[in-house]
């Protein structure tokens, strides 16, 4: 079987590549199944060229086709932070407790036709024959006003989505990989592989 390299060491989103991947004729492995430790430092300015930095990097070291995402959350009322810097907003070891505890302090007074948000995914594929490819999707919703919801990691807690009336978080991860951003922009690469 043919081998993919999903450049992540994040378990909670290799759960939901390997799902969203699963009838692919590809073995998926994150860095640390293909025994991978590498410091990657994402100096771009897109989440495309982000993803793309990630994806060159893994493909250069070990000669298969690579892909890697970055995604985060835009917040409408804080000028689209964190943005590309989701994962490193407010330092780099702060939990993702203390990160939605943050943003829903931040939005305390904002009124909800200004909570609007989106969750943005960019996937780059490196090949061997060195192309490369990018896709982007986004899932739009709200900021809620509270944390709810057990399923998911980092901002899911605090993402509503309004037409299913719930957080990301309070989705089943079936229901999550049908609509979020991460599931929209790997199919489009599917299509891509």
């Amino acid at each position: 079987m043919k081998k993919i390299i999903f450049a992540t060491s994040n378990e909670g989103k290799m759960k939901e590549i390997r799902m969203i991947l699963k009838d692919m004729p590809y073995e998926v492995l994150s860095l640390k199944d293909a025994g991978i430790k590498v410091d990657i430092e994402e100096n771009g300015t897109t989440f495309e060229e982000n993803a793309m930095i990630k994806a060159k990097t893994i493909m250069n070291l070990t000669n298969e086709i690579v892909l890697a995402d970055d995604s985060g959350l835009e917040v409408d009322a804080m000028d689209r932070a964190p943005g590309i810097y989701s994962a490193r907003f407010l330092g780099e070891d702060t939990s993702y407790d203390i990160k939605n505890n943050y943003i829903l302090e931040q939005l305390k007074d904002v009124p909800e036709e200004k909570r609007t948000a989106r969750f943005v995914c960019a996937i780059a594929c490196a090949f061997p024959d060195g192309t490369c490819k990018t896709t982007r999707a986004t899932i739009e919703g709200k900021i809620g006003h509270k944390i709810a919801g057990e399923n998911g990691f980092g901002y899911d807690p605090i993402f509503f989505v309004p037409e299913f009336n719930c957080t990301t978080a309070e989705l089943s991860p079936e229901q999550k990989n049908l609509i979020s951003h991460r599931a929209k922009a790997l199919n489009a690469m599917k299509n891509e592989l």
